[in-house]
């Protein structure tokens, strides 16, 4: 089942109409393989939405179909439009990067004297701080979640010292966002609807469920097969870090402007030009290079193809995972959202077809085991590497390495299944890779230890401490 959008305004050619035509095919063709119920697609190009693309079911137990006008979670592509308007407030002179948190939030208290007092607007926006990331504690949804959600942070151990590495971090994005209500004196969601949804035009962006369901919205499929999640989204206080709602041609408008260097279509900026350059400047290296980028930036993970920039972000939510690429230097950018199935196999055969069809860039290649044996003596990876949301143990078997992954905490409670198990693949000593069930693509574990010694995976682009 599959859906366009109306292309026949002035602004659409032939060849616009022919290539959404294409992909209204080839995305159906391409999600049916990948057991994916809904899909929508958006290719922006020199400017133009030169096509659109949807296919599938939003809700497979309530058979509603696809269009392009469905709203989808677009998950920690949210955290980009949050640097946005912390930018923009930084080019206000109401922010500083560099300056302590506590400069704007005299009461905040985090684990310890030296986390509270260093931590900054940079270290948030880059994922270094050092706070674990996944407390997905549910507080309420009051104005004051944000607010309540910082207060819980004084009791998280934080899982690396302040800037010593990289580990994504969900929560410190709620803290974020409630800086930004702090140093305005406007309520997150308000704020991004002033800030961003109005004067970027956008009509079918919101992060509210009352909002968001006065039109035609997805929900998340879990399993193999899909079936539909038992839960539509997260808690109010996860914002910041990702509930917004979209459609690709909104996510695309926002994608402009950070290729117009931060001014709208109807010339209103919202951004410095040297904010936008500021936030696709590498601010640290991962140490996971291999699954979506080399290198963080500010709000954007920046990578290369083919020679060619890359910057963007991926969402996932409860079921629905998101996808955003914009290469600057071909005046690219592609969005796909999804609400479950392989996505991450649709994402990586779309985006690498248009990026060749439409620029001539070929996309990175995604990691995989070595073809030839690799020297690997168990005994120096074996062992307990522990975070608030997850337990990794790594034992030796048949003289191979398996990795028991657990998840705990309050993240335990969003999924279905908490205890997975999967064989480790030689890459090259100290990385590995892994294959989830029901998925092609393979995930890197990559060992490694901060300066001070203590040692660390990085999987799922978080860093994980061995257990002492």
């Amino acid at each position: 089942m599959t859906s366009t959008a109306d292309t026949t305004d002035s602004t659409t050619t032939g060849t616009t109409t022919d290539l959404s035509a294409h992909w209204t095919a080839r995305l159906a063709e391409l999600a049916a393989r990948h057991s994916v119920p809904g899909a929508s697609l958006g290719i922006l190009h020199r400017g133009e939405l030169v096509a659109e693309a949807a296919t599938g079911l939003a809700n497979t137990e309530a058979g509603i179909e696809t269009t392009t006008d469905t709203l989808f979670q677009i998950g920690s592509i949210s955290k980009v439009w949050t640097t946005t308007v912390a930018m923009a407030l930084v080019d206000e002179g109401l922010l500083e990067l560099d300056a302590p948190l506590v400069s704007v939030l005299p009461e905040l208290r985090l684990a310890d004297e030296e986390l509270t007092q260093g931590v900054t607007v940079r270290h948030l926006m880059t994922h270094t701080s050092g706070i674990d990331g996944d407390l997905f504690t549910d507080t309420g949804r009051g104005d004051d979640c944000l607010e309540k959600y910082t207060a819980l942070l004084a009791d998280t151990v934080p899982n690396h010292p302040l800037g010593a590495t990289m580990s994504y971090c969900n929560a410190g994005f709620t803290l974020l966002g409630r800086v930004l209500e702090v140093v305005t004196g406007v309520q997150w969601d308000r704020l991004m609807r002033e800030r961003l949804y109005v004067p970027l035009g956008l009509t079918h962006t919101a992060t509210l469920p009352e909002d968001v369901l006065r039109f035609r919205a997805a929900i998340g499929h879990l399993g193999e097969p899909p079936a539909q999640a038992p839960q539509w989204g997260l808690m109010r206080s996860a914002g910041p870090a990702g509930l917004i709602c979209s459609t690709p041609r909104e996510v695309l408008k926002f994608a402009r402007l950070h290729m117009d260097r931060g001014v709208t279509e109807d010339g209103i900026r919202i951004l410095s030009a040297e904010g936008v350059a500021a936030m696709q400047t590498a601010q640290v290296e991962l140490p996971d290079p291999y699954i979506i980028g080399h290198s963080w930036g500010l709000g954007w993970f920046l990578d290369t193809w083919d020679g060619r920039r890359v910057h963007g972000h991926d969402g996932g939510t409860i079921g629905q995972s998101a996808f955003l690429r914009v290469l600057p230097e071909e005046d690219l950018a592609i969005c796909l959202l999804t609400n479950g199935g392989d996505t991450a196999s649709l994402y990586r055969e779309v985006f690498a077809e248009i990026a060749r069809d439409l620029a001539g860039v070929t996309m990175r290649p995604g990691i995989e085991p070595a073809t030839e044996p690799v020297a690997v003596d168990p005994a120096d990876y074996v062992g307990v590497y522990q975070r608030l949301s997850s337990r990794l143990e790594i034992v030796e078997r048949d003289g191979g390495l398996v990795m028991r992954d657990r998840i705990t905490g309050p993240l335990a409670e969003l999924v279905d299944e908490t205890e997975h198990e999967y064989d480790m693949h030689p890459v090259e000593p100290g990385l590995f890779v892994v294959r989830r069930p029901g998925l092609k693509s393979w995930y890197p574990v990559v060992f490694y230890a901060l300066d001070d010694g203590s040692r660390y995976i990085h999987h799922g682009i978080r860093a994980t401490p061995e257990a002492g």
